[in-house]
């Protein structure tokens, strides 16, 4: 009685969560390469079609879309006859230039038939990384939307660097998810979902219908990418994670499903669904968590660990026990505990010479050290976001 009554309440919670995503509002769409491109052919153009009529539909449901396409650097590749993806920074930067070209045609093409327009954003980390950048980008996302456009979005691969990529779409349509505070993140791959094992070599492998999105098994689980694209199931575990710090909940589903987006809409039981458990964050923290690139490294000692993690103070300097990068004041940083791992990053109030001569003192001991008192924190809990 106990078995059926748990197996009835897993049951109607995922019912639920299935509704809830099927009456959602604002959703980000992010399609693979391999799909986009009919895995490296070139553009899937019926495909694009289709996805285009479903977008349709759902904007008639009175749902906010924006699209977060990959396909660009593999477009680009089919276009000049590469079969294999480039190495070399100015090889994909020109491969970029050249499928981004024929990318954006079809989905305009393809929408216009239902006269919605669209708007090309491309974006390089820099562009979220800079907090009056994001802003600006947050602002136009949302006014795109207002204005009835569906805003297609890529990484600029034709200047971002490695230091500044995002490194694949479903980070990036997981930081659009944190940007525009949408409530679904749908991830189109050419797997059904995520598996407990890759079902390319273990037959019996079977589909995870639903977890948390912070599962710590769940990354066990994941395979790495295929040849075109950059990510694979633990990229879109980390990016459902992201998302999740918005509060958004994430869909993994095939993008060959017919009518997919519509499976998803009607609450149908179809990918892998990761729930965002946790209260979202504030707009702030968020930007702040999702920083790519930090420019240092503060340790701390067990009690300033306990004190962040459990409480989220203020980090005082008396808590730090080593430090590590050449960072300014004002940057961010990454706090690690004594257990070695990451659990907050946030803004510092005193550079790294700064930092390495009070780590370990009390403020009181600051003017002595340094000849002032700036702040009292080495990061104020207001610029600091635990992970």
């Amino acid at each position: 009685m106990t078995t059926h009554q748990s197996t009835s309440q897993k049951n109607d919670k995922r019912r639920d969560q299935r509704k809830a995503v099927a009456e959602s509002k604002r959703w980000v769409i992010k399609i693979g390469s391999s799909l986009i491109t009919d895995e490296g052919r070139g553009l899937n153009t019926q495909a694009i079609q289709s996805w285009a009529e479903q977008i349709t539909n759902l904007r008639s449901d009175g749902k906010e879309v924006l699209l977060v396409s990959s396909g660009a650097v593999a477009e680009g590749m089919a276009r000049i006859g590469w079969k294999k993806r480039p190495h070399a920074l100015h090889e994909l930067q020109a491969a970029a230039a050249l499928g981004q070209m024929g990318l954006i045609q079809n989905f305009e093409s393809c929408f216009k038939k239902h006269d919605i327009h669209t708007a090309q954003v491309l974006l390089t980390h820099e562009d979220l990384s800079d907090r009056q950048r994001y802003l600006n980008a947050r602002s136009t996302l949302k006014t795109l939307l207002t204005l009835g456009a569906i805003p297609i979005i890529n990484e600029n691969d034709t200047v971002a660097t490695d230091e500044i990529r995002f490194g694949d779409n479903d980070t990036l349509g997981a930081l659009v998810s944190n940007l525009v505070e949408a409530d679904t993140l749908v991830l189109l791959t050419d797997q059904q979902g995520l598996f407990d094992k890759d079902p390319r070599h273990h037959d019996d492998a079977k589909l995870i219908n639903e977890s948390n999105a912070e599962n710590s098994e769940l990354l066990k689980m994941a395979g790495d990418g295929g040849v075109l694209g950059q990510g694979g199931m633990r990229t879109k575990i980390t990016a459902a994670q992201r998302a999740a710090r918005s509060g958004a909940t994430t869909i993994i589903a095939s993008g060959a499903v017919n009518n997919v987006l519509q499976k998803i809409a009607q609450g149908e039981n179809i990918g892998t669904l990761l729930s965002a458990d946790k209260e979202p964050l504030s707009a702030r923290k968020q930007w702040l968590a999702n920083q790519l690139k930090v420019s240092g490294k503060l340790f701390l000692d067990t009690g300033a660990s306990k004190a962040v993690q459990q409480s989220g103070v203020s980090l005082l300097a008396v808590g730090v026990s080593k430090v590590e990068g050449n960072f300014q004041r004002g940057e961010v940083v990454s706090i690690i505990n004594s257990e070695n791992k990451e659990i907050a990053r946030g803004l510092v109030n005193y550079d790294a010479k700064e930092s390495l001569l009070i780590k370990g003192k009390t403020s009181e001991k600051f003017e002595d050290i340094l000849g002032y008192i700036d702040e009292a924190e080495l990061i104020h809990r207001d610029n600091l976001a635990l992970l």
